[in-house]
């Protein structure tokens, strides 16, 4: 059975995550909310439209998108131009998007079959060859599409194409297996060691996430860990701390390296677009200090024998 993964978007060249040139796909659907999330249109495993205003040609001038509508007062329009979506009118039937002229409207999600992703990754596999990269699928949670990932990376297997999958692990154990067996490098994230804490700021505990890393080191699969480090809600010492004391006692030596994200308020615009509030706006911080911090955080990692870095350009 062929299966169709709902995809918002496929970057090429990409570089940072994972070794090499690599092809990034990125898939819809996601069980946390994290209050500092870029990628809000990767929530909803559903496709959905998003409004960019600035786009629009106008009312009179065009309008294709509210002839095309099935639903009469779903769009909503100011001063002439597409303002939002009544999402409760909305069918997400995308016939306004297909309308648009001038992506004032634009489609987040797209139902692909593995065939036509291969094609996609196909296009570059002469650069995964001479820099060691590959493909890698992130989301949202890609192990809310595990078949999808499973037969996709199966595939990419076939052609000797090599596979990184970039998860919360926020699933089923069940979920996981399928895919471990055509995957190459796994990347994840530790946003806090406190579940109550990580479940006030991501919408879920962490009990699940940290069991199925502790199955996963046990199992020998090495993992790239990534810390948004986000300033007041997990970038104190106990929270690092804790998290050193994890990776050492239940990661079984099985983290090739921490790479640490420092916040930076990114995604504001597809907030808008999707009619969703952006929760980090009250956060105020010095830049220049909490840097300075995340250097401290990566000095102590590494004095741990922790191999720690700032940002994502190195993998191993």
């Amino acid at each position: 059975m062929s299966h169709k993964g709902n995809v918002f978007n496929i970057q090429r060249f990409t570089i940072n995550d994972g070794p090499g040139v690599r092809t990034e796909l990125f898939l819809k659907g996601c069980p946390l909310r994290c209050k500092w999330c870029s990628n809000p249109e990767s929530w909803m495993s559903i496709i959905q439209p998003g409004i960019y205003r600035a786009k629009c040609i106008s009312r009179k001038k065009c309008g294709l998108c509210e002839e095309s509508c099935p639903q009469s007062g779903a769009l909503n329009f100011y001063r002439g131009k597409i303002a939002l979506i009544d999402r409760s009118k909305c069918l997400n039937c995308m016939a306004c998007a297909r309308a648009c002229p001038s992506e004032a409207v634009k489609q987040w999600g797209n139902m692909m079959t593995v065939e036509e992703c291969m094609q996609e990754i196909r296009r570059d596999k002469g650069y995964y060859d001479r820099s060691g990269g590959g493909i890698t699928v992130s989301g949202g949670e890609p192990l809310l599409q595990s078949d999808f990932v499973a037969e996709l990376f199966k595939s990419c297997k076939e052609e000797n194409i090599q596979t990184c999958f970039e998860s919360t692990f926020y699933a089923e154990w069940e979920e996981i297996e399928k895919i471990l067996p055509y995957t190459d490098l796994i990347i994840t994230d530790i946003k806090h060691m406190n579940t109550q804490v990580h479940s006030q700021y991501t919408g879920v505990h962490n009990e699940k996430i940290l069991e199925n890393l502790e199955k996963l080191a046990g199992l020998g699969r090495k993992l790239i860990v990534r810390i948004p480090l986000i300033p007041t809600i997990n970038d104190s010492m106990e929270n690092i701390e804790a998290t050193a004391e994890f990776i050492l006692k239940k990661l079984n030596g099985q983290v090739s390296i921490i790479q640490l994200l420092s916040y930076m308020r990114l995604g504001e615009e597809k907030y808008a677009s999707l009619g969703i509030p952006y929760q980090m706006s009250y956060l105020k911080f010095n830049r220049r200090s909490f840097q300075n911090h995340v250097k401290e955080i990566s000095a102590y990692f590494n004095a741990r024998g922790i191999k720690c870095i700032v940002g994502t350009t190195e993998t191993e």
